[in-house]
């Protein structure tokens, strides 16, 4: 089984959100529907939707979770430690930037998400590993060699540790205890900007 996966720039702040797809079900994933999901909307129409990932809840990572969840009728996955972010767009920065999209809020996740858990999804096991430091309940979702990273780890960069939880510490933390141990030749799919891989990263990111 071969699990396509397509990338999708979303909104103002050009996030990327990831349909995972098995061509021979018609399932898909959907991981951080941003804003003005739109053409997200479109590429799911004809597919049955298992879940919504996200690998944390700032705004511009979730502003369309409830558009693609009412539309599909699945459920959002969050680590419980920003449980309640959806909800305040103080914490998940949207009233920071409310010039950008206004206040933004999604009701709450169905289900939570925790270090070394494993989702059986699209047939498939996607581990997951916490990587606090860009905000408090971030996580990455291993699939395979693929890592969907969110803004813990770019190509060249990392994510700002200034906003509301986050941490320089944890996220070092993070990076050399955790990112930087996998395998070289892991793919790093970001929450913004281009794919990069982990050996990569590791010889040549600032951060390391």
């Amino acid at each position: 089984m071969t699990i396509q996966i397509e990338t999708l720039v979303l909104g103002p702040l050009q996030t990327n959100a990831y349909l995972l797809k098995d061509p021979e079900t018609n399932r898909a994933v959907v991981i951080d529907p941003g804003m003005k999901p739109g053409a997200l909307l479109r590429r799911i129409e004809p597919l049955e939707v298992e879940a919504i990932l996200l690998t944390h809840a700032h705004f511009d990572h979730m502003a369309g979770a409830d558009e693609v969840r009412d539309a599909k009728g699945c459920p959002v996955y969050l680590h419980d430690l920003e449980a309640d972010w959806l909800t305040d767009p103080k914490k998940n920065g949207s009233a920071l930037w409310s010039e950008v999209g206004g206040l933004i809020t999604a009701r709450p996740a169905e289900y939570d998400l925790a270090e070394g858990q494993v989702l059986k999804l699209l047939g498939a096991d996607i581990r997951v590993l916490h990587t606090p430091g860009h905000s408090p309940g971030s996580v990455g979702f291993l699939l395979g060699d693929k890592l969907f990273a969110g803004d813990a780890l770019f190509r060249l960069g990392v994510g700002r540790t200034d906003l509301y939880g986050g941490n320089d510490r944890e996220l070092h933390d993070t990076l050399h205890g955790k990112l930087f141990k996998l395998a070289d030749d892991v793919q790093v799919l970001p929450g913004h900007g281009p794919r990069t891989t982990i050996g990569y990263e590791r010889a040549n990111n600032p951060y390391a």
